[in-house]
C-alpha cells in the first residue's frame, strides 16, 4: 500500500482513473487531462480501497476482489455492509463458510436460492462472526434445519427483518426460540414454513416481537383463530399480514385485527373460506371508529391534525373467499378510499369471487355510492 495519505481531489482522481482503465483500458479522461498512473492494484491507497469496496454488493464482484490478493481480501471486510450472493448457483455454501469470517460489519446478507445449496453450517458462519446484521433472506434453504434457528438467536440479536419463507424444516420449537433473542424483528416472512408456523409460535412472536410491522403466513395450514388473536393483542404496529391459505381461521381472527392492529394497510385472506360478512363489516366498522377516535384526538389537542387520507387499509385480498356478499364488501370498499377495483389501481382483490362483480370503488362514479352510509353496529 501506498504510504502517503493522498488529498481528497488526488484520491478522486486515483478513482476516476480506476474506474476509467476497468471500463475502457484507458488511463486519462474523457477530456484528455492526464490521471495518475496506477502502478499495481495492490498499491492503491486504503482510503480508494474501502472506497471500491463500499460498491461490492453481489457474489461476483466479492468473488473477484477476493482473488485480487490478499489486501484485497482483507479489505472486503472493512466497511462491507450490504452483500447478496443470490446469482451464487453453486459453492454458496463453502463461500459464505470461507468468507463470513471477513464480513463482521454485515447489517444485509442476502442468500436467497432457487436450487438449494445452504446448509447450517454456512449459517452457523454468519452467526459467529456476523453478530451486527440486521436483514438476512434465507428464503428457500430447503436444507437448513433448527440448528441454523438457534445459531441465529445466538449469534444475530439485532435482527429486524427475516426471511424464511420455503424453509420447511424449521419447527415451531426453534422459531419460539428465536423470538426470545431477537425482539428487534419488523418483518417476518415464514410463507410456506408449515411446521413452524403454528399457534404456539405466533403466540411467542406476539409476546416477544412487539415491533412487528410485516408477517407472512402464507399457507400456514395450521394456524387458527388462536394464533392470529394473540398477534391481535400483542403487535398493535403491524402494517402488512399475508394469511392466504391459512383455511383454519375465521371472523374471529379479522375482527380481532380490525380492533388490535389501527394501523394495518395490508391483509390477505385468499382462500379463507370460512370468512364471512362478519368479519367485513367488523373491517368496514373499524374505520368509522378510528376516523372518529382521531377526529376527538385532534379537538382535544392544540396541533388539530386531523386523520389523513391515506390512512387504512391499502390492499385487500379476498379472492376464493366466496361466502362474502355484494354488500358487506362495498363497505369495506366505501370505508377506505384507498381500496381499489379499476384496473389501473387494483388493490382489492376479488378473483375467483363471482358473486361480487357488482363491488365497485368511488372511481366507477356508481350512483349508489353517492353516499357513503355507517355500516350498522348490528352487523357484527
Amino acid at each position: 500500500m501506498v504510504s502517503a495519505r493522498p488529498v481528497n481531489g488526488e484520491l478522486d482522481a486515483w478513482f476516476r482513473s480506476l474506474m476509467l482503465s476497468i471500463g475502457n483500458g484507458r488511463g486519462e479522461a474523457e477530456s484528455g487531462g492526464a490521471m495518475p498512473t496506477l502502478s499495481g492494484w495492490k498499491d492503491l491507497p486504503v482510503e480508494l480501497l474501502l472506497r471500491i469496496m463500499s460498491i461490492v454488493g453481489d457474489d461476483r464482484m466479492v468473488v473477484a476482489a477476493s482473488g485480487v490478493c490478499t489486501g484485497w481480501r482483507d479489505a472486503l471486510g472493512w466497511g462491507l455492509t450490504n452483500l447478496s450472493l443470490s446469482r451464487c448457483r453453486q459453492n454458496m455454501n463453502n463461500l459464505m463458510i470461507s468468507l463470513a469470517y471477513k464480513f463482521t460489519k454485515l447489517q444485509v446478507l442476502t442468500l436467497r436460492q432457487n436450487i438449494a445449496q445452504l446448509e447450517d453450517t454456512a449459517v452457523e458462519a454468519v452467526a459467529t462472526y456476523c453478530h451486527d446484521l440486521r436483514e438476512l433472506d434465507l428464503s428457500r434453504s430447503f436444507r437448513l434445519s433448527d440448528r441454523s434457528l438457534y445459531a441465529l438467536a445466538h449469534g444475530c440479536p439485532q435482527l429486524t427483518k427475516l426471511n424464511i419463507s420455503g424453509c420447511s424444516n424449521f419447527s415451531d420449537i426453534a422459531l419460539t426460540y428465536l423470538t426470545c433473542h431477537c425482539k428487534n424483528l419488523k418483518c417476518l416472512n415464514l410463507c410456506g414454513c408449515g411446521k413452524a408456523a403454528t399457534d404456539r409460535a405466533l403466540q411467542a412472536i406476539a409476546h416477544n416481537c412487539g415491533q412487528l410491522q410485516s408477517l407472512s403466513l402464507g399457507w400456514c395450514e395450521d394456524v387458527t383463530d388462536k394464533g392470529v388473536t394473540s398477534l391481535a393483542s400483542g403487535c398493535p404496529d403491524l402494517r402488512a399480514l399475508d394469511l392466504c391459505g391459512c383455511v383454519l381461521i375465521t371472523d374471529e381472527s379479522v375482527i380481532a385485527l380490525a380492533t388490535g392492529c389501527p394501523h394495518l394497510r395490508s391483509l390477505g385472506l385468499y382462500y379463507c373460506q370460512n370468512i364471512t360478512d362478519r368479519a367485513m363489516y367488523s373491517l368496514a366498522n373499524s374505520r368509522v371508529k378510528s376516523k372518529r377516535r382521531r377526529w376527538d384526538a385532534a379537538r382535544s389537542s392544540s396541533s388539530g391534525t386531523s386523520s389523513k387520507e391515506e390512512d387504512g387499509l391499502a390492499n385487500l385480498n379476498i379472492s376464493q373467499c366466496t361466502a362474502l356478499t355484494p354488500p358487506a364488501v362495498q363497505a369495506v370498499c366505501d370505508s377506505f378510499p384507498a381500496l381499489h377495483t379499476c384496473p389501473d389501481r387494483h388493490s382489492l382483490i376479488i378473483s375467483g369471487c363471482l358473486s361480487l362483480t357488482s363491488v365497485h370503488c368511488a372511481c366507477a362514479l356508481h350512483p349508489h355510492r353517492a353516499g357513503r352510509a355507517m355500516v350498522p353496529s348490528h352487523a357484527y
